[in-house]
């Protein structure tokens, strides 16, 4: 029997809604049929969002809905095929699949779906009905065929093959007709996936070697189903990068007339070109040249450098700028009445830059400084068609796109062509200037610009005699304040692996002494400022804290001034950190750069820490390094460094008009240094090297 309620509900039932396309997914691809049908690598989920309407909901039923999926073919003899699922009924709005079965679905056919809802009274318009659309795909049971390997710049197991900066081209094709993606990857990167113009071509990828020795592409081919095809693997020898097509260190001696070349054209010199001028310190190079920045300051191969600009190439020099007022060039190549590309110095905007030129596209970046050395390297990459500028080793600036004119004239420096004549004379040193045909890739460019550090102190604190302990390489001592001593194990100290009642000594910090604080007067002084911080330089120590609770900052080094420190590094209790503070200017309460690197204090116990203050004029940066890191907390800029002119201080610090911060601790491994180490180098500090 019927209730009223039920019947009423019979007579006001809606159908449930048909399913759209946008609701239906083959696996995980999207209903599509024709060309854009889905392709899989196994018996798929069908899936599918239905939906009753709103208006059949009712207080004490929730509406639920089944689906009932439908799918045929066409087998191999044209007989029509049928397979059909009816799922459990579940609430509007939720997504019902239908997995089908491993054995039932043919491989390669084109196979047709399409889904209905079903409320238990009525059932929905198929999907395929009125605006809709049925689905497609393919099941592939069948992987793909390898790809094949070729390069015509890099041949397979050939050495060696040149070389780091020069583009090789590399094609990857399988025999399937069916490949639409190829994945790649080389030992060190990159990694990528490609796409070939058709189903089944090759494609084929750009490649710069970046450093020398084996390399290995290993590539897989991918079908429309995702199915992958064995690896691929092609093995090939980079050469070292080519040397560089023209090269003039311009260490000629005094009076010469012309710059001799270590490769390419000997370069003329103007009248007002003087050889013989001091050579950047730490680099290959013995003396450069000045340019007097005259009509006559000049220097010209009559020749080009770079005999086709339209491909890669680059140019770099070392360059000292005498002013940085005005527009100033350091090489350039002339193409007709116009330069061709360009490196130089801009003075154009509110603050001077270096500078990058390519076919009229310019890239800019740098802090130029009168007096200071820098070294420029300028890079045209023709598969890229980018311009990009390295200062010092960095790349600064933002790449440009270029187009560089096919049109190759004499190479100059000191100078560069526009109409008629020549402008924007350079007035300075320059020095190792060098053309590549080729890219000079980030590695070789932080070579071209590296600087040596030079040794100015190591105090191993090993010894002392009266009252000072020697600087290793014989310049002088590091003299011992009251409360300051050098520790040594007693030559009578017993082993406690020997002796089991033998109580433990304690063993330097590092090799066979260090030298140990007081907290209250004791200090050691180093005679001189040591190193200029006005200028890069390098300080390392090893430090260890007596009390695991300080009292008070305790300062390990600093470098005073007249009237204040130009750089301390102490431990400051309260924040549980090492500092290095670098006031701005040499005057009492200057305002200060501060960076820190939080640790506990040791309380006697370990083997310290290795400190380090690097300093880097070229960049403008200063690091705090603790035991070989430094993060981001522990790095700023610091845009003007200036001269400390007194003697390096172990164990205190200025303050006020006296001296404080004492130590109380050890402290082994002083080593200071003009230049800037980098990160990959701090690790030598400290370990007694």
């Amino acid at each position: 029997m019927t209730t009223g309620t039920g019947v009423a509900r019979a007579a006001d039932n809606l159908p449930p809604k048909q399913p759209l396309v946008q609701d239906l997914q083959t696996g995980y691809k999207a209903c599509a049929t024709g060309d854009d049908k889905a392709y899989v690598s196994e018996p798929p989920t069908l899936t599918a969002v239905l939906y009753d309407p709103e208006e059949d909901n009712h207080p004490s039923e929730a509406n639920m809905v089944k689906g009932e999926f439908e799918a045929w073919w066409t087998d191999s003899e044209g007989v029509e095929q049928k397979l059909t699922y009816t799922t459990s009924a579940t609430l509007s709005g939720s997504r019902r699949q239908w997995r089908m079965p491993e054995d039932g679905i043919p491989p390669d056919t084109v196979v047709s779906w399409r889904v209905r809802a079903n409320d238990g009274e009525a059932n929905s318009p198929w999907s395929s009905e009125g605006d809709g659309s049925i689905c497609e795909f393919v099941y592939d049971d069948d992987s793909p065929e390898k790809a094949t390997i070729a390069s015509p710049e890099y041949p397979e197991d050939v050495l060696w093959v040149d070389g780091v900066g020069v583009y090789g081209h590399f094609t990857m094709d399988s025999p399937s007709d069916d490949v639409v993606a190829y994945t790649y990857g080389f030992i060190a990167g990159p990694h990528g996936t490609v796409r070939p113009e058709r189903p089944g071509g090759p494609v084929t990828i750009p490649f710069l070697p970046l450093r020398s020795g084996p390399e290995t592409l290993t590539v897989r081919a991918l079908d429309r189903a995702g199915r992958s095809s064995g690896e691929s693997s092609y093995r090939f020898f980079v050469k070292s990068g080519r040397a560089p097509v023209a090269h003039w260190p311009l260490d000629d001696a005094k009076g010469a007339t012309a710059a001799d070349a270590e490769a390419g054209t000997d370069a003329a010199a103007g009248s007002g070109v003087t050889f013989g001028a001091p050579a950047p310190a730490g680099t290959d190079l013995t003396a450069t040249a000045t340019l007097d920045g005259s009509s006559h300051g000049y220097l010209t191969s009559g020749t080009p450098a770079v005999v086709d600009p339209r491909k890669s190439f680059a140019v770099s020099a070392w360059a000292r700028p005498a002013q940085t007022d005005r527009n100033m060039t350091v090489a350039s190549q002339d193409a007709g009445e116009s330069a061709g590309f360009a490196l130089g110095l801009s003075a154009r905007g509110e603050a001077p830059v270096w500078t990058f030129t390519v076919g009229g596209s310019q890239v800019s970046g740098g802090a130029p400084e009168t007096g200071e050395w820098a070294h420029l390297l300028g890079v045209y990459d023709a598969e890229t068609g980018k311009a990009q500028l390295y200062v010092n080793g960095h790349e600064t600036g933002t790449r440009a796109d270029a187009a560089p004119t096919a049109t190759a004239g004499a190479f100059q420096l000191g100078r560069a062509r526009d109409g008629n004549g020549y402008h924007d004379r350079w007035h300075g040193e320059l020095g190792g200037v060098r053309a590549h045909d080729r890219v000079v890739v980030p590695a070789q460019a932080a070579e071209l610009a590296h600087r040596e550090p030079s040794v100015r102190g190591h105090w191993s604190l090993e010894t002392a005699r009266d009252s000072a302990s020697p600087e290793q390489n014989g310049g002088a001592p590091l003299k011992l304040g009251t409360g300051a001593t050098v520790y040594r194990v007693p030559d009578n100290a017993c082993l406690p692996e020997l002796d089991p009642d033998c109580a433990p000594v304690p063993y330097p910090l590092v090799g066979e002494g260090h030298l140990t604080l007081d907290g209250k007067t004791g200090h050691a002084v180093a005679e001189g400022p040591v190193v200029d911080t006005s200028d890069s330089f390098t300080i390392g120590v090893v430090a260890r804290l007596a009390d695991a609770e300080p009292e008070h900052p305790m300062t390990v080094l600093s470098l005073p001034g007249e009237h204040t420190d130009t750089l301390k590094v102490r431990y400051q209790p309260e924040q549980h950190a090492w500092q290095l503070v670098m006031p701005h200017k040499d005057e009492r309460d200057a305002p200060e750069t501060v960076v820190t690197q939080l640790e506990m204090a040791d309380g006697g116990e370990g083997a310290g820490h290795r400190l380090a203050v690097v300093y880097d004029d070229a960049t403008d940066k200063i690091k705090l390094y603790l035991d070989g890191r430094a993060g981001p907390d522990a790095t700023a800029d610091l845009p003007n460094g200036w001269r400390g002119s007194g003697p390096l201080q172990i164990g205190r610090g200025r303050t006020g008009d006296a001296w404080g911060e004492h130590l109380h601790g050890d402290v082994d491994e002083v080593q200071a240094f003009a230049g800037a180490f980098t990160d990959n180098d701090i690790w030598r500090l400290g370990t007694g090297m």
